[in-house]
């Protein structure tokens, strides 16, 4: 048995939040933190999205996409490539992007599917698709994200 009263905690806990998969469908949501990071076998860069849902009953969940950016497989490169450009074009901004935080904090829908964890074997969640968000149309101007002009600079995924 663990004597838990010398431990300062809380008086109030916000229960542990649920974390099966979403039921498929489509959700609005924003992205709240992106991160480039380097893959496992050192041999690219992928971008992570978090999206966090904004709307019905599942909000404040979270999903997220992991966008092989720079990859030996060009596969893989060109389809992260079309979903960045579906993720921009949803949320009106500028492509090809120049920082990945221009996509934060600007609604918009995510087709969401249910696929099997191999390893664990239970269900998990996949974004199949990227759509504008009516909330997005309804931002007062002073949020709407500015467009940018495509600049002429590399982008750190490009080819060299």
């Amino acid at each position: 048995m663990a004597n838990l009263k010398t431990l300062q905690m809380p008086e109030t806990v916000e229960p542990q939040q649920n974390f099966s998969a979403l039921e498929p469908g489509r959700y609005e949501v924003i992205v709240t933190d992106s991160e480039l990071k380097d893959t496992k076998a050192g041999t690219g860069q992928y971008l992570q999205l978090t999206f966090e849902v904004v709307g019905n009953s599942a909000k404040g969940r979270k999903l997220w996409a992991r966008l092989n950016l720079s990859n030996p497989n060009r596969t893989a490169e060109e389809i992260a490539h079309r979903e960045l450009a579906a993720i921009c074009q949803s949320t009106n901004v500028a492509w090809p992007l120049d920082d990945s935080e221009d996509l934060h904090n600007i609604p918009l829908m995510v087709d969401v599917v249910q696929e099997r964890n191999p390893v664990n074997d239970t269900m998990t969640n996949r974004i199949k698709g990227y759509a504008p968000s009516n909330l997005a149309l309804d931002l007062p101007e002073a949020l709407k994200p500015t467009p940018k002009p495509a600049g002429a600079a590399r982008q750190p995924w490009a080819k060299k």
